[in-house]
């Protein structure tokens, strides 16, 4: 014999949880207003139960009736705060990164600025491009990576002049910036067109682009990249396929961000 398809609930399974769940989802936006047959109908149960689901939420503050009809408050909100509120960067990035990297057939990261390095924070690798391994929590210096540029430029003028004083500029292969003039015009042109791109500064052979993720405030808070081979992409074709990529997945970055924050504000209701 086998196994059935299907199970029936566990012996755990809280019967008039389920319940009272089902009388919150009976109202949409095709159903905000509902009578109570309304509600019994939806929910597959009596009148006498739905009455009881409906003047208990009543009483939480989650329904409001005028004695004929009810609708759901504002409070239902609550109930996904403790998830919206719980999401961190790599969560709200990670599902846009998978999208990238299969799209682009790339590794996607994301990172944030510590001190003078980026922070790896998030990553969908493809395949194996650099030598060294990356991972969430891999340091690189700031001046060298595309997403250090972006990162560098997101920084107060007073903070990135400081950090030109104090950087320490190591040529890490023939190409990389030497100077802080030429990290200081680096840095302003991606100021001005909202991307960076670095050629074979990290490592020979290594190209990568990234772009700005702001929050609610439009702030700069982290960066994405696509790192790709230099022998798979010239520059042009990185400008001509790579950069609308990035610059696509970075603002659904910042729109979820924002969506997050916003809906973590305000938590209280009349």
């Amino acid at each position: 014999m086998t196994e059935p398809d299907t199970q029936g609930p566990s012996s755990d399974y809280v019967q008039s949880l389920a319940r009272g769940l089902s009388v919150i989802r009976a109202f949409d936006a095709t159903h905000s207003r509902r009578t109570l047959s309304d509600v019994a109908r939806a929910t597959d149960l009596t009148r006498a139960t739905a009455r009881r689901f409906l003047l208990t939420l009543v009483e939480l503050g989650y329904v409001r009736t005028d004695g004929s009809s009810f609708w759901l408050t504002p409070r239902v909100l609550e109930l996904g705060y403790s998830y919206l509120s719980s999401l961190s960067l790599p969560d709200i990035a990670g599902p846009h990164l998978e999208a990238l990297a299969e799209k682009v057939r790339e590794s996607a990261s994301v990172s944030i600025l510590d001190g003078d390095d980026v922070v790896y924070v998030a990553r969908v690798p493809v395949s194996r491009i650099m030598t060294v391994s990356i991972t969430i929590g891999t340091r690189f210096p700031a001046y060298a990576t595309s997403m250090g540029r972006v990162l560098l430029a997101g920084l107060p003028t007073a903070a990135f002049e400081t950090y030109l004083e104090r950087v320490a500029l190591s040529e890490l292969t023939s190409h990389t910036v030497n100077t802080v003039d030429k990290l200081r015009s680096a840095v302003d042109e991606v100021r001005a067109q909202g991307f960076a791109i670095v050629d074979q500064e990290l490592e020979a052979g290594l190209r990568s682009l990234a772009a700005p993720i702001h929050d609610a405030a439009g702030t700069v808070v982290a960066a994405a990249n696509i790192s790709t081979q230099a022998a798979r992409y010239s520059i042009d074709a990185i400008h001509e396929t790579l950069v609308p990529a990035i610059l696509i997945t970075t603002a659904a970055i910042d729109t979820d961000l924002a969506r997050v924050s916003s809906s973590t504000q305000g938590k209280s209701y009349a």
